[in-house]
């Protein structure tokens, strides 16, 4: 099957395997409106491809995604038609994954952070370099972590342990995250690939429907708990980048960028 996609994110067959590449790695896979777009729309894409059995998600280079692309959050100050697009197409991607009917296996090679964050607990088994890490900085920049943390990490990790990280937006390694419940397992970072083929592959020989009905259950009630923080999450979050806060952040931050 051909794939309909900008280079930013790459689908490669093998067998029944297909191995989605975040690939922007110059940029350690910030996301751009390009990227964005792409993110939303690869679910449907792989949903129609009657070879695959499974999917394994990953990043090109050092990063597995460092969030949002500075330069396009940036342009939303002054582009509220872009920036409510951005949300609209952020709650697509949450959604597309939700409905998605093959199992996703996430290899976090390294920094998976913001949206990064999010696509990675989303999946279904998340698999960690021992190098890697999770970040939920949304607060830090002034915004409501509406489209991530906020809304998922109450049913994968006790809310006591998690609400720390999403109001600081501190780096999780990778063995604190498998602890806390948001990660399955680590694995050296030359070991991570493999172990992902390893499980791909197993799971690519179970019975297809039985697995496929197995996930809809499960992310049926996903759906379910995560509708209503979901729409209140967004909801902030468009107000949050609106707030003179979260202006003064991004602009902070993009003086470090400069200076650098």
């Amino acid at each position: 099957m051909k794939y309909d996609l900008p280079s930013a994110l790459t689908v490669t067959s093998e067998g029944p395997v297909r191995t989605v590449l975040i690939n922007r790695p110059d940029d350690l896979n910030a996301v751009n409106k390009e990227l964005h777009g792409a993110l939303a729309t690869v679910w449907r894409q792989l949903a129609a491809d009657r070879e695959a059995s499974v999917v394994i998600l990953t990043g090109a280079g050092r990063a597995f995604s460092a969030g949002g692309d500075l330069d396009w959050i940036t342009s939303f100050l002054e582009d509220p038609v872009a920036r409510d697009d951005s949300i609209r197409e952020g709650s697509e991607i949450i959604e597309e994954m939700l409905r998605f009917p093959l199992p996703v296996i996430a290899a976090i090679n390294g920094p998976a952070v913001g949206l990064g964050c999010s696509i990675a607990v989303l999946c279904d088994v998340v698999l960690m370099s021992e190098k890697a890490y999770l970040a939920d900085p949304h607060v830090t920049v002034g915004l409501t972590a509406g489209d991530g943390g906020a809304a998922f990490w109450p049913l994968l990790t006790p809310i006591l342990r998690s609400r720390e990280y999403l109001y600081t937006g501190d780096r999780i390694p990778a063995a604190h995250a498998v602890e806390l419940g948001l990660a399955t397992r680590t694995t050296t970072a030359d070991g991570l690939l493999p172990e992902a083929r390893r499980i791909a592959d197993r799971f690519a020989r179970q019975p297809r429907e039985a697995l496929h009905s197995t996930k809809r259950v499960v992310n049926m009630y996903l759906s379910q708990a995560l509708a209503g923080p979901l729409q209140a999450g967004f909801a902030a979050e468009v107000a949050s980048m609106q707030s003179a806060d979260h202006r003064e952040r991004l602009l902070a931050l993009g003086r470090k960028d400069d200076v650098r």
